[in-house]
């Protein structure tokens, strides 16, 4: 993980994690700043001499403050819902570069997104152009947009967060695409402006993007020829991380493929990663309540639990676990386990953590799609967040109150 350091204790930039414990509390996310501007940065350098924008995918971590970093960097930002709308607004984000995916637009979402002038609607069925179109219409405005195009290219990842296929939710098929957007451009209330494609996350391989954005570019010629002409080409985002011992390629090794593609293009790339620029800028800091030997396992059972950290128990997905301060001791095959009362509450499994109980552990990896898949379960008040910032650390939300969870609820009368 990107800027942690320390061999006594661990540190993330120069910030003793010891430190953030003691003033804020376990569990605890943790981010650092320098991480994920670094991370932004490879982009930018890998689409350097390229007309491009970088939208940011809210859904991988959603918190105000992680925007508000993105967007001082100048990012955009690829949004799921009005309610992620409305996170950007608040965080100092310009809708002017949001762009909306998602396969459920409401119509109250699509009124939202259009007073705010976002820069374009990914539509993803026939009938949402239609709800669209008469919703512009009935605003007397005209709604931009671009169709998610589903290329049918396996990109080689985990089948729940697979996009892409014939089999999927999402997007548009290839083949029903180029007769959609002759319709669309014949709609009062769309202007059409470009064309989208996303075909999963944590891809490793390069050659999935390439060969999808060949046959994107493919259609792009044809609705060329049929006089439509596009404004820019969306090639989605999806790039992996490490989490255990992959090997991921580098920003500019991943993009190459399809920036040769696109090679000579006059339409502007957009881009939008998520996991790849917050997922290893972020851990969760978590302290050991009780160890538990057993004949058959032994369990490290910690303040954390998978309320907190969702996707091990969902995807069967690894974090690395590492002890915050070394211990002179032998070490001990663990699983790591939270108070919740399910058998699937584990956020690591057989472990050899040199350990004992009050230890502070750090999971690693856990800026993407660990707070915001955070729930109540078990209620359970939701972590604090704290941002690094070399020497400094910000609390970029507060640890919830459980008094918070019930405070809409009424007893009968």
């Amino acid at each position: 993980m990107q800027h942690l350091t320390g061999t006594d204790a661990l540190r993330l930039e120069a910030v003793a994690l010891e430190a953030i414990a003691a003033q804020f509390g376990t569990p605890t996310y943790v981010y650092s700043r320098a991480a994920l501007t670094d991370a932004y940065h490879a982009y930018e350098h890998a689409l350097a001499g390229r007309r491009a924008t970088l939208c940011y995918a809210v859904k991988a971590n959603s918190n105000l403050g992680i925007l508000d970093a993105f967007a001082r960097l100048g990012a955009g930002f690829d949004i799921v819902s009005g309610g992620e709308l409305q996170r950007v607004i608040a965080a100092g984000g310009d809708p002017r570069k949001v762009v909306f995916s998602g396969v459920g637009k409401t119509r109250a979402e699509m009124r939202l997104a259009l007073a705010s002038n976002i820069r374009c609607f990914n539509i993803e069925s026939a009938e949402e152009l239609d709800r669209l179109a008469e919703t512009a219409q009935q605003g007397g405005t005209a709604a931009r947009v671009a169709f998610r195009v589903n290329p049918d290219v396996d990109p080689k990842t985990h089948p729940y967060i697979s996009t892409g296929l014939k089999s999927n939710k999402f997007g548009v098929a290839f083949e029903a695409a180029r007769g959609l957007y002759r319709r669309a451009a014949t709609l009062p209330g769309i202007e059409v402006v470009g064309i989208a494609s996303h075909i999963g996350s944590q891809l490793l391989d390069p050659a999935p993007a390439g060969e999808a954005a060949e046959r994107v570019l493919a259609l792009v010629e044809q609705l060329a020829g049929d006089g439509i002409a596009l404004q820019h080409i969306d090639i989605g985002g999806g790039m992996g991380i490490r989490y255990d011992d992959e090997t991921p390629p580098s920003a500019d090794d991943y993009l190459a493929p399809v920036l040769s593609v696109l090679a000579g293009r006059e339409e502007e790339i957009l881009l939008e990663p998520g996991r790849s620029l917050i997922g290893n800028a972020g851990l969760l800091l978590t302290r050991i309540e009780y160890l538990k030997p057993g004949e058959e396992k032994h369990f490290a059972i910690v303040d954390a639990a998978m309320n907190d950290l969702a996707r091990p128990a969902l995807y069967d997905a690894f974090h690395a676990v590492v002890p915050v301060t070394p211990r002179d001791l032998p070490a001990h095959t663990y699983d790591v386990v939270g108070p919740i009362c399910e058998s699937g509450d584990f956020l690591a499994r057989e472990r050899r953590l040199a350990v004992r109980s009050g230890d502070l552990l750090a999971i690693l990896s856990a800026g993407a799609y660990g707070m915001t898949m955070a729930s109540n379960y078990n209620t359970r008040p939701r972590a604090a967040e704290v941002m690094v910032d070399g020497a400094r650390c910000h609390l970029i939300r507060s640890r919830e109150r459980v008094e918070e969870l019930y405070a809409a609820e009424h007893r009968l009368p």
